[in-house]
């Protein structure tokens, strides 16, 4: 087996924090209403739809018909969406760094919606030092779907062998690992770096 010479990473959660509490606390002053509407309003599902390419013009006028007491809420999901970012995970990116200046190529394939990707990248300038970023609502299909993994290897007809791809999500680890690349399951930055200097790459 080739040598792990290539690191691939998600974005949320390993190389920037988010969760929508660091705003909806600021919202609510009762948690367990706070979780009920992240859980049966803005939910999870609902959002990943924006992550598949649906725009949050349409997301946010399909929930406040469906909910309008709640529309003020909805709408900052939105509005605010930038409070769910409160800044990024420094060690991961301090790793992402070392990566770099030693030679190894990154990249990134996250599930994102591409209007707030967008304004992420501008936000954080370590993002566009990637050879390439795969983000899940410019193609039309969301991890773990095998479809996403092999559109960056076929795109940039990159060995799975010789990538290594890091997620917050066991289940999108797994995704990886089925097309044929090494993963590491993200649990904290040391651990990242212990996994990836185990798998050969150069820097970690």
């Amino acid at each position: 087996m080739p040598k792990a010479s290539i690191a691939v990473f998600d974005i949320g959660n390993v190389l920037i924090r988010w969760d929508p509490r660091y705003l909806y606390r600021k919202l609510f002053t009762d948690e367990a209403a706070m979780e009920r509407f992240l859980a049966e309003v803005c939910s999870p599902a609902w959002n990943l739809e924006q992550d598949r390419g649906r725009s949050f013009a349409d997301a946010v006028a399909q929930l406040v018909e469906a909910h309008p007491d709640e529309a003020d809420l909805i709408r900052a999901f939105d509005e605010r969406w930038e409070e769910m970012i409160p800044g990024p995970i420094e060690g991961s990116v301090a790793i992402l760094e070392r990566l770099r200046r030693a030679g190894t190529r990154t990249f990134a394939i996250t599930n994102f919606s591409n209007e707030k990707y967008a304004i992420t990248e501008e936000r954080f300038d370590f993002l566009g030092g990637f050879e390439d970023v795969v983000v899940s609502a410019r193609e039309g299909v969301i991890k773990p779907d095998a479809a996403i993994y092999r559109l960056l290897l076929d795109r940039h007809g990159l060995d799975p062998a010789e990538c290594v791809f890091i997620d917050d999500m066991a289940y999108n680890a797994e995704g990886a690992r089925a097309v044929g690349m090494n993963a590491l399951h993200f649990t904290d930055p040391e651990a990242m770096a212990a996994g990836l200097a185990a798998l050969g790459i150069k820097g970690a």
